[in-house]
């Protein structure tokens, strides 16, 4: 073979061998002489390769152009509008794709639109696209200039436009996502800046990739406040945007949060307490060892805050955890079980690492009538694969792999209920200031506030330890000294 047709064997390319052969030729004449055909088509292979893209996540709105394959999961329907000082209207029509990285919105133009919406392009059809991206209304958008037909290319997407939480990408939109409900926040409301009132409240969603947060806005907002934990339900026409780092589904009028009654996995993994670290966020699990009445305080801005702190331990160690705003309000008790996603890590008291449950945190209490949970991750563990995370959601769920279904509830600890009542039961000793007399007396430390039943006397000001044993959130003591 010649130079041409070497470097020409070497491309992936859906360009000719022919037109190949005309652009370098092209290119020899443009240079005057200044370059052979071989490096005129080392050249040409250049250019036919820039902008190439592994996969939909790796597009971005600045790049100038990009070529990628992609498999088509709905298509709209086309529209007309006038442009300025012509008289021919123009055809806009908009084509939801996807790979195995995420989604993307294609915008096919006049001819190419016209061509789409009378049936040559339907859902399952997979397709080479060469097109610009940019920032849409709904998020990323390639405007198509070239595409064709690719039988052969083997995509593996859900035709029903479906996708699940681990495959989300920043600008998506038209979602649509299954999963459990881990937790819900109550509904808050703002002032815009029209004056008018708007709500939004959130759940956590998982399912069995992962888990996500879910901002629901104005009247979709409500249904936070109609679901329950273990309830399966359906994000319908969802956004996806980010806060602070994190990808967030948003759902808007056009979206929908439904229950449904489809079989729904859940299995999260979870890190050993005793291989957190300062500054992660990671997911913990176990049982509540002691839990401390809930504070309020002032923050700076006049408002009032409230927290909670609780001991949670698991097999490898134990960890106090603030619970943060609505999150000291859940219903814990030495003894309960317990799912905690999205906890940062910070220094606490006495140089002991803390775990801090805020706005993004998921605080799940586990049904203690369910079964196959295991705390602690085989990833960081070392363990068994097959033992790691907190299992499922679901009644009755032993040993069937983390299948939960639309009335599944919390699953619990593989720790049984009785050796984690003899585990919270273990004395304890707690010191601090006396800021309350009488029935009980309160302690404060100054990082969290003990409840203490004693008949001893004490006043108000006064350091003294107690020691005991933690029910129902008070340690009841046998010695203060």
């Amino acid at each position: 073979m010649g130079a041409i047709e070497d470097v020409y064997a070497d491309l992936d390319t859906d360009v000719s061998e022919e037109e190949f052969r005309e652009a370098v030729e092209q290119k020899v004449e443009q240079m005057g002489g200044l370059a052979d055909d071989e490096t005129a088509a080392m050249l040409i292979a250049h250019e036919l390769k820039d902008g190439e893209v592994n996969g939909i996540a790796d597009i971005e709105p600045g790049m100038d152009e990009v070529k990628f394959i992609a498999r088509v999961t709905k298509v709209g329907d086309l529209r007309t509008f006038e442009r300025d000082g012509e008289d021919e209207d123009g055809r806009v029509l908009n084509v939801e794709a996807a790979d195995e990285t995420g989604s993307v919105t294609l915008s096919f133009w006049d001819q190419q639109a016209a061509a789409a919406a009378d049936g040559e392009l339907e859902a399952g059809d997979t397709l080479r696209i060469k097109g610009h991206p940019k920032d849409g209304y709904n998020g990323l958008e390639v405007s198509v200039d070239k595409v064709e037909q690719d039988e052969d290319a083997d995509i593996d997407v859900n035709l029903d436009g479906r996708t699940t939480v681990d495959t989300l990408t920043l600008g998506q939109s038209d979602v649509n996502v299954r999963g459990l409900v881990l937790d819900t926040e109550s509904v808050r409301t703002f002032d815009r800046d029209d004056g008018t009132e708007g709500q939004v409240a959130n759940l956590a969603l998982g399912d069995e990739t992962g888990q996500v947060r879910v901002t629901m806005w104005d009247e979709r907002a409500e249904r936070a406040e109609e679901l329950s934990a273990g309830t399966a339900v359906e994000v319908v026409d969802g956004y996806v945007r980010e806060r602070d780092g994190d990808l967030e589904l948003h759902v808007g009028d056009r979206g929908a949060v439904e229950e449904v009654e489809d079989t729904v996995e859940f299995t999260p993994e979870t890190t050993p307490i005793d291989a957190v670290e300062i500054d992660q966020t990671v997911d913990i699990g176990g049982v509540v060892r002691s839990a401390d009445p809930k504070r309020t305080f002032d923050r700076d801005d006049g408002s009032e805050g409230q927290v909670r702190n609780v001991r949670v331990q698991d097999e490898s160690g134990d960890i106090r955890v603030a619970l943060w705003g609505d999150k000291a309000d859940k219903d814990l008790r030495p003894g309960d079980e317990v799912f905690l996603a999205d906890v940062e890590v910070d220094d606490g008291w006495q140089d002991d690492l803390e775990a801090s449950a805020n706005w993004r945190s998921t605080v799940v209490v586990l049904d203690d009538d369910a079964t196959n949970v295991s705390t602690g991750g085989a990833d960081e563990a070392g363990g068994d694969d097959e033992n790691a995370g907190l299992g499922q959601f679901a009644d009755g769920a032993a040993g069937d792999g983390g299948t939960t279904t639309g009335d599944a509830t919390a699953g619990s600890a593989e720790t049984d209920g009785a050796d984690a009542a003899a585990d919270a039961e273990a004395p304890v000793e707690f010191t601090g200031t006396v800021v309350q007399t009488g029935d009980p007396v309160v302690l404060d430390d100054g990082e969290e506030t003990m409840s203490v039943e004693t008949s001893a006397t004490l006043q108000l000001g006064q350091e003294v330890t107690a020691r005991g044993h933690v029910e129902d959130g008070r340690l009841d003591a046998d010695d203060v000294f």
